[in-house]
């Protein structure tokens, strides 16, 4: 075992806490947003959590992937999807950001309108 996760987890929980504490309105604001995505909905919460667990890699995160490889699991994820999410994180090579994921939905727009010309 290189690294203990479940360690490293459970160390950043009293950090957290701290940071809920130093600075709530951030923290509130950041769990408010964690909420927001963390629910069933076009995608459901085993993808996002393996899109997370990706974003991990790619950022270089420790305590990511701690919390998003034990979410992915509690989820149902098998490690056939984590071997492909983590894939694609190296194909990546960086993720995506907010610039590329503004220009990926206007992409998705266009698209999107093409296809509904085409069936006008």
């Amino acid at each position: 075992m290189v690294k203990d996760w479940s360690k490293i987890g459970g160390d950043l929980g009293a950090a957290i806490a701290q940071l809920r504490s130093s600075i709530p309105e951030v923290m509130k604001a950041f769990s408010q947003m964690d909420a927001a995505v963390s629910k069933n909905d076009a995608l459901e919460i085993k993808t996002k959590e393996l899109i997370a667990l990706a974003l991990g890699v790619a950022a270089r995160c420790d305590g990511c992937l701690a919390f998003h490889a034990r979410a992915a699991l509690k989820h149902g994820a098998t490690r056939a999807e984590v071997l492909e999410a983590v894939g694609m994180a190296i194909y990546m090579g960086g993720g995506p950001s907010v610039i590329y994921g503004a220009q990926a939905v206007e992409a998705y727009d266009q698209f999107v309108a093409i296809q509904q010309g085409a069936a006008a």
